[in-house]
């Protein structure tokens, strides 16, 4: 089976990373980081959320961050809304940013405890989201949580998940994300997974992968994913984040051993592996503690030239 070419990944280190440190990450060294991700050569940087200060106080200077971020403009912005009064609060800073994720889980008892809602609810509420972003000229991105397994209802039905899809993208939804939320994915079943969701969804959406390294099988789902043609990933630099419920369901895939494994097999990412780890590094002293980055500790392969 041929991979592809060349693949796009949103880094989400910025949101899905940080609101899940414990440490208190100071505005001035949130922006740095944003910048210098940002001139790595990632094509997509998920900078905030605008969810309730209260909820996750790590991201309540979002505005901050959006406002004074230094991004170039092949960079797209992504931010996470939940609802309308989040999307409401985006508009006021509409020029800052090009595309909204907007999600839900794919199981009843995984969404009441991240959202507090049933899933009809977070659907209808997200379906008028999309559309005003659509609307207002914004790309919209559907991530749908625990689609390849859930810690409290156990297995997922595919087909309960490719209809969640179907719904956001009726709305407008031009990109699906499947979330590993909590590591329960393995390689076999994310290989039929996606094969099945191409098949269920069309060709006209773009499918993501959100692989967590809770088990560490990240990178081996990851593989195969592409091998069912998947192109698209989402990834946190230095393994930061997870899930905040439930407790223990942490780490993202790391964006850098993410890049150094798909430039060792050579598909293209167009990211600057070595701006990357900076930025890795940086945010390992700003926090003050090693990060789960194996590529931040081991560095980039050498071949000593070989390849010349």
């Amino acid at each position: 089976m041929s991979l592809p070419a060349s693949v796009k990944i949103r880094e989400v280190g910025p949101r899905d990373g940080f609101q899940n440190e414990p440490e208190v990450i100071g505005t001035a060294d949130k922006v740095r980081l944003v910048d210098l991700l940002a001139r790595t050569g990632v094509p997509r940087l998920e900078v905030t959320s605008f969810v309730r200060a209260d909820v996750i106080p790590q991201l309540a200077d979002g505005v901050e961050v959006l406002s004074r971020m230094d991004v170039p403009d092949e960079v797209d912005v992504t931010v996470l809304v939940p609802n309308e009064r989040g999307f409401d609060n985006a508009l006021a800073l509409r020029d800052r940013f090009q595309e909204v994720n907007c999600f839900l889980s794919a199981s009843e008892s995984h969404n009441k405890a991240n959202v507090n809602r049933s899933i009809e609810e977070s659907l209808r509420g997200l379906e008028r989201v999309i559309g005003r972003a659509v609307a207002e000229g914004l790309r919209a991105e559907g991530v749908i949580s625990v689609a390849f397994g859930c810690p409290y209802e156990g297995h997922v039905p595919p087909e309960r998940v490719f209809a969640i899809a179907e719904r956001l993208i009726a709305a407008g939804a031009a990109e699906i994300a499947f979330g590993d939320t909590t590591g329960m994915a393995n390689p076999v079943q994310v290989r039929s997974f996606f094969s099945d969701a191409r098949e269920a969804l069309g060709d006209d959406v773009e499918l993501t992968a959100h692989f967590h390294n809770t088990r560490g099988q990240g990178l081996a789902n990851v593989y195969a994913a592409l091998e069912a043609g998947c192109a698209s990933f989402e990834s946190s630099f230095g393994e930061l984040g997870g899930c905040p419920v439930p407790a223990g369901a942490t780490g993202n895939i790391a964006t850098e051993d993410l890049v150094s494994m798909l430039h060792e097999m050579g598909i293209a990412t167009g990211i600057d592996l070595g701006l990357l780890l900076e930025a890795a590094r940086a945010a390992r002293d700003v926090l003050g503690r090693p990060l789960g980055s194996h590529t931040l500790v081991a560095g980039p392969v050498d071949w000593h030239d070989a390849h010349a």
